[in-house]
C-alpha cells in the first residue's frame, strides 16, 4: 500500500437546483467566501489557479489546479492537482429532489514533505483533518445558497 495516496469521496445534499450548485462550484475564486478552510484562490490563466487550504491540523497545502473538464449539461467539473498533492479532483451535480447532490472525488499523491514523512502514523489524522475540511464546505455552501 501507498501510504501517501489518498482517494476522499463525499456527497453532499444541498438545497438548490443542480445548476445552481454547479455555477457555485464552477467559481472557484468564491470558493473562500463561503469555505472558510479554503483560504486563498488566485487564478493563474484562464483555466489554472493557486489555491491555499487548511483544515483543523496547523499546516497549510498548497496547489495548482488546472481545469481539464468543465460540461455544466453533464454537471462535471473536473481539475488536475499538482503541488503539495498530485492528482485529480471532480465535482459532479446531479439532481436530488428538489435540491441537488454534488459528489467529489479526489485521487491524490501527497509531495509535502511533512505530510509525506508522517504518513503512516498520521494517516487516519489526515483522513479526520479532510472529511472535518468536507464538513465545514458543504455546511458553508449550504448556507450560501439559502442566502443567495
Amino acid at each position: 500500500m501507498d501510504w501517501t495516496h489518498y482517494r476522499f469521496r463525499s456527497l453532499w445534499a444541498l438545497p438548490a437546483p443542480p445548476a445552481v450548485v454547479y455555477e457555485a462550484l464552477e467559481r472557484v475564486e468564491d470558493y473562500p467566501r463561503w469555505w472558510h478552510q479554503v483560504r486563498q484562490v488566485v487564478r493563474t490563466g484562464d483555466t489554472t489557479g493557486v489555491i491555499r487550504i487548511r483544515s483543523l491540523l496547523p499546516y497549510d497545502m498548497t496547489f495548482t489546479a488546472r481545469e481539464v473538464r468543465r460540461d455544466p449539461a453533464a454537471g462535471v467539473l473536473e481539475v488536475a492537482l499538482s503541488g503539495d498533492v498530485e492528482g485529480r479532483a471532480c465535482w459532479t451535480v446531479t439532481a436530488l429532489g428538489d435540491g441537488a447532490l454534488a459528489r467529489y472525488e479526489q485521487d491524490v499523491d501527497v509531495n509535502k514533505p511533512l505530510l509525506r514523512r508522517l504518513a503512516v502514523p498520521g494517516r487516519p489524522v489526515f483522513r479526520l483533518n479532510h472529511r472535518l475540511m468536507m464538513r465545514g464546505g458543504r455546511r458553508g455552501l449550504t448556507a450560501y445558497l439559502w442566502a443567495v
